[in-house]
């Protein structure tokens, strides 16, 4: 399986109320519960109207659309990366997914992932 990199830093964080996200931008990822408003972004793009942030992500997508039937493709390489002791965070969007690691772990993780068998582009 081929993964890519993404190039930019991200922050994951928590804001107030949508209305300061810019989402022209190319990477904005936003979930809504009855509880928060959690919002993954460019760490330059991060709106003012944060009340949590987890700055110092780096990023990587699963190349290609996933086939919804398809079963096992994080959880391969969570697990993978746990057993390296590298914790990650998860975003999915209806055609891929992306695997978000703290930027000091990036390295490693990408090293752990090819020796295992992954493409990195």
């Amino acid at each position: 399986m081929e993964l890519q990199k993404i190039t930019c830093d991200f922050n994951i964080c928590k804001v107030s109320h949508i209305d300061q996200i810019d989402f022209t931008q190319e990477f904005v990822f936003l979930s809504k519960t009855s509880d928060e408003i959690s919002l993954v972004c460019e760490t330059k793009h991060t709106p003012p109207n944060i009340t949590k942030s987890e700055p110092g992500w780096k990023a990587l997508k699963v190349s290609g659309v996933l086939d919804f039937g398809m079963i096992g493709v994080i959880a391969k390489i969570s697990n993978l990366l746990a057993k390296a002791e590298i914790s990650i965070f998860v975003v999915s969007t209806y055609n891929t997914d992306y695997i978000f690691l703290k930027a000091e772990d990036f390295n490693k993780g990408v090293q752990v992932l090819i020796h295992n068998g992954y493409v990195i582009a």
